[in-house]
């Protein structure tokens, strides 16, 4: 049993964000149907390389426990079949550019009229409303206009996008979750509504401390690479064979760290609380800085916890996937892909004590259950042929 085992769940997505968002529902038990352009499908099926046996990678880190079914949505049968698939649908998710459902004739307005129960989800860049609503974005554009290019990157280089298209999957966390307050309305109510997910709204809401800089100081927060501008040491440095993480989050961590460090730097009153550092941060990283390059990575963490210190180090992605703890979680997952063979995805990152989701099948080939699903519909072998045929599916 997983918890939305009872949601049939359409999506109209492609790329990242409303995948991801129709992957969480996935992962928790939601019957994801994918729906996909006849012979081509999600863009990302192209992205790439890498490839495992012709399969995305990319498509594959967003796509699996879901069904793929093609439709032309420009064929009239096309239309009709999706009409039938939403009447036994809870959600329905898309994320094409504001105005273009619309024009397919499957807007908010038009589907709402005809099924009122129905949950409808649009993902966008910027919105269904305001100036930019019709505006193409990416996660590099959202990332520099939300903000978080502004403050990420060291103080004299350019500004950086983080690594991870973030933008894309914030908007995606965040559709999921007004998604399922919105089936929990319905509850009471007995009408779906109408979830407006936008990325930039989304990078906005992250910037959380960050904004509440600005507003008490009406200054922008500065870019200081990989510290924190509110806390101090809170950054990574370098060791005498990589580079170790540490984070001092109160004058106790401080104290504790001075002694791991075997400095005597807590009794300096230029240092004394988490403000007194801040507003000398420039001369204690100078002091920290050449102590760290004394040892290892691996010491440093190990003296550091033992004294009660936040440390790590920073793991590239082969040591993150062969983690004893992200094993421990399972966080990596391996899945029998029809085409691509055993292929590993990450885990479910959420784990519920008596309704656990799991990764159950694997990401779907291009239309892999158009047969399956259609005939679950009421259509007959011979129509699914002749649908084939006509290029529908």
């Amino acid at each position: 049993m997983h918890p939305l085992d009872d949601l049939t769940v359409i999506d109209m997505t492609r790329a990242l964000a409303g995948p991801y968002c129709t992957m969480m529902l996935a992962d928790l038990g939601a019957r994801v149907i994918k729906i996909e352009t006849p012979g081509a499908g999600d863009d990302t099926r192209g992205w790439g390389p890498p490839f495992v046996r012709g399969e995305s990678a990319y498509f594959m880190s967003v796509n699996r426990n879901k069904r793929s079914v093609t439709l032309n949505l420009k064929a009239d049968r096309g239309r009709t079949l999706l009409w039938k698939l939403l009447a036994g649908a809870d959600v329905l998710v898309e994320n094409f550019r504001p105005g273009t459902m619309d024009r397919l004739g499957f807007g908010y307005e038009a589907v709402h009229a005809a099924l009122p129960r129905l949950v409808y989800c649009s993902i966008s860049g910027f919105g269904q409303t305001g100036p930019y609503r019709e505006r193409p974005a990416y996660d590099l554009i959202v990332q520099g206009m939300g903000g978080l290019m502004g403050i990420t990157g060291e103080p004299d280089g350019a500004p950086m996008r983080v690594g991870v298209a973030v933008a894309d999957i914030c908007a995606g966390m965040f559709a999921a979750f007004a998604i399922l307050a919105a089936l929990r309305a319905r509850e009471r109510t007995g009408a779906g509504q109408w979830v407006d997910a936008a990325m930039l709204d989304g990078q906005v809401a992250w910037m959380t401390y960050m904004a509440a800089n600005y507003f008490a100081t009406d200054r922008d927060p500065p870019r200081v690479g990989s510290a924190h501008t509110n806390l101090v040491p809170y950054q990574p440095f370098a060791t005498r064979d990589g580079f170790v993480n540490v984070a001092v989050g109160n004058d106790a961590q401080w104290q504790r760290c001075c002694g791991a460090l075997e400095q005597p730097l807590a009794a300096d009153p230029r240092f004394a609380t988490n403000a007194d550092r801040v507003a000398h941060r420039a001369e204690l990283i100078a002091l920290l800085a050449p102590v760290f390059r004394t040892r290892a990575t691996a010491e440093w963490v190990t003296r550091l916890l033992e004294a009660g210190v936040p440390a790590g180090p920073i793991s590239r992605m082969h040591e993150v996937m062969t983690d004893p703890q992200v094993q421990a979680r399972d966080m990596v997952v391996e899945v029998e892909h029809p085409r691509a063979g055993r292929v590993r995805v990450t885990g479910v990152p959420v784990k519920l004590s008596a309704t656990p989701g799991a990764v159950r099948t694997p990401p779907p080939a291009l239309g892999e259950h158009t047969h399956a699903v259609l005939r679950e519909l009421g259509v007959g072998d011979e129509e699914i042929a002749a649908l084939r045929t006509e290029g529908v599916i």
